[in-house]
């Protein structure tokens, strides 16, 4: 485990490479709308450009519209919504106006803050949380028209995380403040430390319990030996539920006693919180350290084995991984552009994640560790995303210029249906695609203006 100081001083000496060296060592204490049819880690200190979750390459029109030909017509609605389906994919985006600022893109390091959120209901529509730029994070309900109902309400926040949703509501995953104290550090420089939390809401959107998954308290500082907080440093979050519980998997610091001072490292976290908002004693997926570094932190809840499963892309040995303990899915390479993007569940068995290197994109097939199947996709990206989509079915996207560029999957099979297609809406390296009941999947994207964001769906097929 190298320290933030370590990976400076690297980064001084090499300021090319990303990430440096490969480490060998475990983990240790880390209103308009349009339609187109379809067609045919990080060494700290270094510049945006260099992380390995870099930026990705606007505002799109919002009111083209292409002819859907007899090949993609639209079926008979149906689903909690009545999106209807067709038998291509059809993306859609809608400006949304939230009345409230949100903050920009920036430059999409894998440090900086994220712009949105979105999170499925049962009933079809959604929960759109947004970063405004008032140190606070809002939450907004979506209609099955992608449109803004009611007032949003919004909680105390520096950093949004993502946000999931259940029945009764849902959880949003935030940062806050939080206090380093007066601990010596050894070197270097760590701050801030601040504190990640869950946020329990009603179908109100208002608050009904929140517990801090870091682990500062009145008597545990940000460097004191032990402390596990946020920090500047890669510490972007997802949440996934199982019903009942709430898995948190994000990037955190490590505080750990060296003589007389401490020593700041980097990680991940996995944190279950029950229904009435206590963290779970003993969980058998939870880990008081994942991966480290990690530049990634992904999870998803699978009900057929009953476990809430993780990978990460760590710079230890330099691959896409199953953490605690460390599994390997695909051996990468330390130049600075291993991504990992998303985590679904295979058809019948196992799972699939997306994931690039030298910004070519693949699809990896694993059920325990290393993978079985590997997918070239011939997409060119440094930071996929991939969403389930349907039964039996996944949806691939990453940016192509100002827009994103897209292809189903067979969730079995990996291999590719139909052809490529273009979801006009701007991609961020970070926000995620969610799926919806009627299968179909969206994308919280940039609106026109800071106070409006599009909502990029792709309708079901049939």
């Amino acid at each position: 485990m190298r320290t933030r100081k370590m990976f400076a001083v690297a980064m001084a000496a090499v300021a090319a490479l990303a990430v440096g060296a490969c480490s060998k060592d475990e983990p240790e204490a880390a209103g308009d709308t349009s339609q187109v049819a379809a067609e045919s880690s990080v060494v700290p200190g270094s510049s945006a450009a260099a992380l390995p979750g870099g930026p990705a390459a606007v505002s799109p029109s919002a009111s083209a519209s292409a002819s859907a030909s007899a090949s993609t017509a639209l079926k008979p609605a149906s689903g909690p919504c009545g999106r209807a389906a067709s038998a291509k994919p059809v993306a859609k985006v809608t400006e949304v106006k939230l009345g409230a600022k949100v903050t920009g893109y920036g430059s999409e390091g894998d440090t900086e803050p994220l712009p949105l959120a979105i999170a499925a209901r049962p009933d079809g529509g959604s929960w759109l949380a947004w970063r405004g730029t008032d140190g606070k994070v809002y939450l907004g309900k979506l209609d099955c028209a992608d449109k803004l109902v009611g007032k949003p309400t919004s909680f105390t926040g520096i950093d949004l995380q993502d946000v999931q949703a259940d029945k009764n509501g849902g959880v949003l995953l935030l940062t806050r403040k939080g206090n380093c104290g007066t601990g010596k550090l050894c070197g270097g420089e760590s701050s801030p430390c601040n504190t990640m939390h869950m946020i329990r809401f009603d179908n109100a959107g208002n608050e009904v319990w929140q517990r801090q998954v870091t682990n500062l308290t009145g008597g545990r500082t940000g460097y004191d030996d032990g402390a596990r907080f946020v920090w500047w440093y890669q510490h972007h979050g997802r949440l996934a539920t199982d019903g009942k519980n709430w898995a948190a998997y994000f990037g955190t610091a490590i505080t750990v006693k060296n003589g007389s001072c401490v020593d700041i490292h980097q990680g991940d976290r996995i944190q279950i919180v029950n229904a009435s908002g206590k963290l779970v004693p003993g969980h058998k997926d939870a880990a008081e350290v994942g991966c480290s570094h990690a530049w990634t932190s992904r999870i998803v809840w699978d009900p057929r084995t009953k476990r809430f499963v993780a990978v990460c892309a760590t710079d230890n040995n330099c691959r896409i991984a199953r953490p605690n303990p460390y599994r390997t899915v695909a051996a990468g390479t330390c130049d600075g552009t291993l991504f990992g993007g998303d985590l679904v569940p295979a058809k019948s068995k196992g799972f699939w994640t997306a994931w690039s290197q030298g910004g070519s994109v693949r699809l990896e097939h694993f059920t325990t560790g290393k993978s079985d199947t590997t997918i070239k996709t011939g997409a060119s990206s440094a930071h996929p995303h991939l969403v389930s989509y349907g039964t039996g079915r996944m949806l691939l996207t990453w940016q192509s210029g100002s827009a994103m560029s897209a292809q189903v999957y067979d969730s079995g099979t990996g291999k590719a249906v139909g052809g490529k297609f273009t979801v006009k809406a701007k991609d961020h390296a970070y926000q995620a695609f969610k799926a919806y009941p009627d299968g179909s999947a969206a994308y919280p994207a940039a609106g026109s203006g800071s106070g409006s964001i599009r909502i990029a769906r792709v309708l079901p097929m049939s």
